[in-house]
Order: structure tokens, then C-alpha cells, then sequence
């Protein structure tokens, strides 16, 4: 009895003992455990911490970075949510008074578009951010809109054609109720709910509202807007002319500019007489050596082959285009707008551009939120900077997008300026 007894307590000793060096080495590790996922203070302090070493301007645009820290800190403290913290943040960018420089988060369709444009043309980044995407691709569940904030009411401000929004009837102007019965949230109203028929209430006019059936499809950020350009094109008979037109929603990547050559020279836009080129909304990348397109020196060939058969290749399109244009025509895009005006391309119709022309680029965050920040300047003909400026039209039609029921002035008249030039030819 006494030899069990004493078997009893060495167990128990050691029992003890052990459990003694589990909490001891859980206090150990404690600290570092808790510290291993970045707190919203954390995110806070890099974002201000990269703004400050990376900023293109070392005087922030006359702004106090370091007391607009102090400010911005105490309002930061107080957040209980990511979502708070992107409040605050951008918030605090916007003293900056710079486009290309805000703070993304992962429920904003936005985050999964940037990433889908920039990660292509960097793996550092690809490598960066694939930990916090879903299957390591910048895609979400959505339905292919833009949309607009008026107040406290959302409206569809674009609709990227073919899209699942296309695709149900949704129209700009539409103003955004609900979905499934829930306030409507452009990622959490779709999460999971990729290729499953849901319930969207839309407000179409101040005393129709409309149920519409929208099915969400996975939208990647590398691809959809080249989809939607593809989808745009259009050929439109205007009694006995043809006119083109195309959208491009992003001009960013080789790619699209080749898509666009393609439809002009060998796709469905060959033969027409004249076409609009719609650069509204969405966002910009493009590069002001595109205008080449429109050279005026165009060099044609044609090659014959031994059973006749020919084929006629142009350097340049040499026919009329109009250039469309509204607030959302931002970057690149403004840089061709400002081509097209000096250079007498053809007419820009439509509204003034945003007047967001610097060159920025994305840093991700240690929590996978996304820093988009202006890191060059950007002036052109040496001197002129269209930041914060803008570029006028030669033609302004306005439009209103709430309760805009689908219709489209802006289009309308660049068509009719289409045409216009062609009769004049």
C-alpha cells in the first residue's frame, strides 16, 4: 500500500511539473502569439508609414503628415472594425488631396479589380497578396456593376455588358434597395451565392420599384473588364453608314489596346465608316503612345495569295472617331483624351474628366488590406499637369445618372457626332 501510494505522488508530481511548464511556456509564448495578426493600430501606423517614405511629393502637397498623424490616431483608436479603420484612413488620404491614393479593403469590389490589373504585371505582388484571396486569385461573387452614392441612397452608375447585372436588366439609374430582403452590399450580398438565382429589388423611377432575378458569377479582376470590351462592341446603322462602338472600361495591359486593333482592322468593326471609342468610368493604364493609332500617316498593304485570295492590313485607323468621356475617365485615359484635343484626333463629347493623372501603385498591408498611393507626378507637354484639372470636352452633354432608366445622352450624341463626321467627309 505504502509503494502505491508513493507511486501516486511522483505521478502527480510529474503530472503537476508538466502542466507547470505548459503554462510557463504558453506565458512565454503569449505576447507573440497575440501579436502574430496585425491589430487596426498596426494597419493604421503602415499605411501612415508607407504614405511618408513613399509619397511622390516630400512636402505631402503642403499637408503636416506628422500632425495629421496625431490627428487621424486618436479617431483610429476608437475603431472597432476594418471597415471603421478604411473610414478613417481614407479619411486622413484625402488631406493629401491627390487621386491614386486610397485605402482598400476586402468588401469593397474595387480591392479584387486593383489587384486584377496590377498583380499580372508584378509576382512580388502576386506573391504578396495570394494568401488573402480566395483561391489566390483576385476574384469575389458580384454582378458586374458601378455604382454611385447619392445621400444616403445607391445607384447603378454602369453596367459592364454581358455581365450577370446585363444579363437580368438592370439599368443605370436603378437605384440599389435590397437583396434578399438585406441591404444591399456590392461583396456581402453575393458572398457564396456565385451561380444561384437571387432576389435584387431595384427602385427604377420615384414610384416603380422592380424585382429582378440576378444570378452572381465570379468575377476575376485579370479578366472581366477585357470580357465586358469584348461584349460591348457594337455596329449601328445610321441610314446607309455604319457606326462602331466600344467601351473600354480598363485600359490597362497590352492586351486591350491589342483587342481594340483587332476589332478595327480584322473583327467586327472593320468596315464600319466612323466609331465611338467610350472611355467612361471604370479605370485608366492607358499609355499616350496608343494615339499612334490614330497617326494620320497610315501606311496600307495588301498581300495576295497564290489561289488570288488578298488581305489588306492598315498601320493606323484613318477613319473619323469620336472620343467619349465623363467624370469617371480618369489616368491614361485622360492623357488620350488630352491627345485627342491637341492633336485634333476627333471630337471628345461627353463631361470633364476626373482630373486624376499621377502614377501610383499598390502596397499590401500585413492584414491583406491594400494601400493604393500616388508615387510619381505627371506633367505633360513639360509643363502642364492635369491633376486636380481635368480635361474639358469639345462637346459637354450632361447626364444624370439617378433614375436614368437606361438611357444613355452622352452615347446618343457621340453617335450622332459619328456620323456627322463621316457626312462631312
Amino acid at each position: 500500500m505504502q509503494q502505491l501510494s508513493l507511486i501516486r505522488r511522483i505521478r502527480f508530481i510529474a503530472i503537476a511539473s508538466i502542466s507547470t511548464c505548459i503554462l510557463l511556456l504558453w506565458l512565454a509564448i503569449a505576447p507573440v502569439l497575440s501579436n502574430s495578426e496585425p491589430s487596426l493600430s498596426d494597419t493604421f501606423e503602415q499605411v501612415w508609414q508607407t504614405v511618408n517614405e513613399d509619397f511622390y511629393d516630400p512636402d505631402f502637397n503642403g499637408v503636416n503628415w506628422a500632425d495629421i498623424k496625431d490627428e487621424y490616431q486618436l479617431l483610429a483608436n476608437q475603431v472597432r472594425s476594418q471597415a471603421e479603420l478604411a473610414q478613417v484612413i481614407n479619411q486622413m488620404l484625402s488631406e493629401l488631396q491627390t487621386s491614386h491614393t486610397r485605402f482598400y479593403t476586402s468588401e469593397e469590389p474595387a480591392y479584387y479589380q486593383l489587384l486584377g490589373i496590377f498583380s499580372p504585371l508584378s509576382p512580388e505582388l502576386q506573391q504578396e497578396i495570394e494568401d488573402y484571396l480566395p483561391d489566390g486569385k483576385p476574384q469575389y461573387s458580384g454582378i458586374g456593376i458601378f455604382t454611385k452614392q447619392q445621400g444616403d441612397d445607391l445607384f447603378v452608375s454602369g453596367v459592364l455588358e454581358g455581365s450577370p447585372a446585363a444579363e437580368a436588366g438592370l439599368l443605370v439609374g436603378d437605384r440599389l434597395l435590397s437583396v434578399e430582403g438585406q441591404p444591399f452590399h456590392p461583396i456581402n450580398s453575393f458572398l457564396g451565392k456565385a451561380e444561384q438565382p437571387v432576389e435584387l429589388l431595384v427602385q427604377r423611377s420615384l414610384d416603380d420599384q422592380i424585382e429582378l432575378i440576378v444570378t452572381p458569377q465570379l468575377l476575376d479582376g485579370t479578366g472581366m473588364f477585357l470580357d465586358a470590351m469584348r461584349a460591348s462592341v457594337q455596329v449601328i446603322e445610321q441610314g446607309d453608314k455604319q457606326i462602331g462602338y466600344v467601351h473600354i472600361w480598363s485600359y490597362a495591359g497590352e492586351q486591350v489596346h491589342n483587342q481594340l486593333k483587332h476589332e478595327l482592322f480584322s473583327g467586327q468593326l472593320k468596315d464600319v465608316d466612323s466609331f465611338v471609342l467610350d472611355l467612361r468610368d471604370g479605370w485608366g493604364g492607358a499609355s499616350a503612345t496608343y494615339l499612334n493609332l490614330y497617326n494620320p500617316n497610315n501606311l496600307s498593304f495588301t498581300g495576295t495569295m497564290r489561289d488570288q485570295t488578298s488581305f489588306t492590313s492598315n498601320s493606323a485607323w484613318s477613319k473619323p472617331v469620336v472620343m467619349l468621356v465623363n467624370e469617371g475617365s480618369r489616368s491614361g485615359k485622360e492623357l488620350l483624351a488630352y491627345g485627342f484635343r491637341k492633336h485634333g484626333i476627333g471630337p471628345v463629347v461627353g463631361s470633364k474628366t476626373a482630373g486624376a493623372v499621377v502614377g501610383g501603385r499598390p502596397y499590401v498591408m500585413d492584414d491583406g488590406s491594400v494601400l493604393y498611393l500616388a508615387v510619381v507626378d505627371v506633367h505633360v507637354d513639360d509643363n502642364q499637369r492635369i491633376e486636380g484639372v481635368g480635361v474639358e470636352p469639345d462637346i459637354e452633354v450632361p447626364f444624370v445618372v439617378e433614375y436614368a432608366q437606361g438611357t444613355d445622352p452622352q452615347k446618343e450624341r457621340a453617335i450622332e457626332v459619328a456620323l456627322e463626321t463621316v457626312n462631312q467627309q
